[in-house]
Formats: C-alpha cells, sequence, structure tokens
C-alpha cells in the first residue's frame, strides 16, 4: 500500500515516518515544505507546497498513493487569529484541493482535526456528534476544514485531538512537554494556567491511529486524544514530579491573567469510545507517555 504523507518535517509527521517506513506493508512519500529532517533510505521525499493546487494535483495524479495523510496546518492558535489568510491558505483550502484530488482518483484522506471546534461549554465529554462552536480562528478553520468533507463521497477520516506532544528532529516548534522540561530544568518560575482543561495525547498515539483508520478502513469521524482530562496546571505539575524538578516553581494562575489574543475553550474532553471500538485505539496516559519521552531524549543526547 503506498501513503503519502503532508507536512512530514513536523512532530506527528515524523512520528509516521518512523512507524511507516519500517512496516513492510507501506511505500512511503513524505512531502513537506523545504529540505526533509529525517534521514532515511526507506522512504522518499519530496518539497511540496500543499497550498499550491496546481502542484497538488500533478503531484498526487504522478504517484498515485492509496491514502493520504494530511497533517500539515497551522496551529499557533494566536498566529491564526493575526495572520487568518495564511491560517485559511493551509488549514482549509490546501484541504480543499486535496479532497477535491483524493476525490476524483479515489484515494482515502486522512485528515486531523483539533478539539478546538468546540466552546468548551459542555459539562461532559464531546462526543463526535456534538455540535461544533469554535471560539477561535484557529478552531473556525479547523470546522471549516471538515465541511469540505461533509458532501464529499469519497473514503475520508477526520481525526479530531487534543494537545499533541512528543520527542523529533528540528521542529519548528516546541509542545507543552518539551517546552515545560526546558523551563524546569533551568530552574525557572512559570506561570501556568489552571482553568483550561485538556487531554494531552502523545504523538505516537496519533499516528498509531492514523495507520490503523487505513488498514482497518475506518471513515467518518473519530476522537483521538489522550485517555484522560487535566488542568493545563496539573498537566505541568505530573511532568515537573516525573523529571523530579521542583514544583515550587510552577505558580497556578487564571486565563484571564494571560490575555492571550484568541479565546480558548474552557474544557475539551473529547469522548473515546467510537475510535476504541472502531479501531482499537488505545492511548497512553501522561505517565506512561512521560516515561517513553524520557527515554527519547536519553537517546537523542
Amino acid at each position: 500500500m503506498k501513503i503519502m504523507l503532508t507536512g512530514s518535517n513536523g512532530l506527528l509527521g515524523q512520528k509516521l515516518i518512523e512507524k511507516i517506513s519500517n512496516d513492510d506493508r507501506f511505500e512511503l512519500i513524505a512531502t513537506s515544505l523545504g529540505n526533509c529532517v529525517v534521514n532515511s533510505d526507506y522512504f522518499k521525499y519530496f518539497s511540496l507546497d500543499v497550498t499550491n493546487q496546481e502542484k497538488i494535483n500533478h503531484f498526487v495524479s504522478k504517484h498515485l498513493p492509496d491514502a493520504i495523510i494530511n497533517t500539515a496546518a497551522v496551529t499557533n492558535v494566536d498566529y491564526c487569529e493575526q495572520n487568518k489568510v495564511h491560517c485559511d491558505n493551509v488549514n482549509v483550502k490546501a484541504v480543499e484541493y486535496l479532497s477535491e484530488i483524493c476525490s476524483k482518483k479515489n484515494i482515502h484522506l486522512v485528515h486531523i482535526s483539533s478539539d478546538f471546534i468546540f466552546d468548551g461549554n459542555k459539562n461532559d465529554l464531546y462526543t463526535e456528534n456534538d455540535s461544533p462552536n469554535p471560539l477561535s480562528y484557529y478552531g473556525l478553520s479547523k470546522l471549516k476544514s471538515e465541511k469540505i468533507f461533509y458532501d464529499k463521497k469519497f473514503n475520508w477520516t477526520i481525526l479530531r485531538t487534543s494537545v499533541v506532544f512528543g520527542v523529533a528532529k528540528n521542529l519548528q516548534k516546541t509542545n507543552i512537554v518539551l517546552w515545560a522540561i526546558d523551563e524546569l530544568r533551568n530552574e525557572k518560575k512559570i506561570k501556568i494556567i489552571d482553568d483550561e482543561f485538556r487531554a494531552p495525547t502523545l504523538a505516537e498515539d496519533l499516528s498509531e491511529a492514523c495507520i490503523n483508520v487505513i488498514i482497518g478502513k475506518a471513515y467518518g469521524i473519530y476522537h483521538t486524544s489522550g485517555p484522560k482530562v487535566m488542568s493545563i496546571y496539573e498537566i505541568v505539575v505530573e511532568i515537573a514530579r516525573h523529571f523530579n524538578f521542583p514544583v515550587q516553581n510552577i505558580q497556578r494562575i487564571s486565563s484571564k491573567i494571560l490575555a492571550q489574543k484568541a479565546k480558548r475553550p474552557k474544557f475539551t474532553g473529547l469522548e473515546l469510545t467510537k475510535a476504541k471500538k472502531k479501531f482499537n485505539y488505545s492511548p497512553k496516559t501522561l505517565k506512561e507517555s512521560l516515561s517513553i519521552i524520557e527515554n527519547q531524549i536519553k537517546i537523542n543526547k
């Protein structure tokens, strides 16, 4: 089976390269902007701008993959609030281009969406059938990308996730775990909000979900986050304790103090039952994930 990957230089993209290129069942074509950051002879890499429809159509028509996993995205929530055109070009228009060519060529398209399509006002876990109501432009862009699929009659899968973290090479942006480790290791005092709740997701778990929906032909929308909803403060405290950093360097604050450019939902816990039943999604706890991260950091030193 031939799989094409967009955004392969990102965190999730690198984890997918690792999993797919080591599996004899697959042939991998990885794409991203610029040079490839992963050195390997087990896949083909091409620089590709997903916002260029002509190049997308030519590339996909030439290589004709069985499935495409779209991990290319602008995910900085505050950046999206102030750079709406760039946000839409990558998060919406590129998805339109991919969906159109996949529909024509009968290619399974797997697209990554976000818990930020919800407003966070529900007092329970969000299911796939709950009505979206994004508070930020980033969340709106992800909702617009989802709506592209609703009337398309080809094989597509949307995976909604939350706070993806992990270790990878030459990342353009950090993630909450790596950031917290770096700050606390340097004995910095950090202020962390305690009134927003997420389910942090290990990148390896999300990459496995991407592959399993292709193998299992799981079409439609699925929630694929970490297994436990925690406040951002609780997440950082658990990181500190795991790595034996002083918890007293973490100050809990309200999100109102930060005055961030984009609004965030308070609570975005995702109900995972559908994914667990359909393709045996079994995400690791934060504690288990931190042990994996610790080993990866040691290996990369």
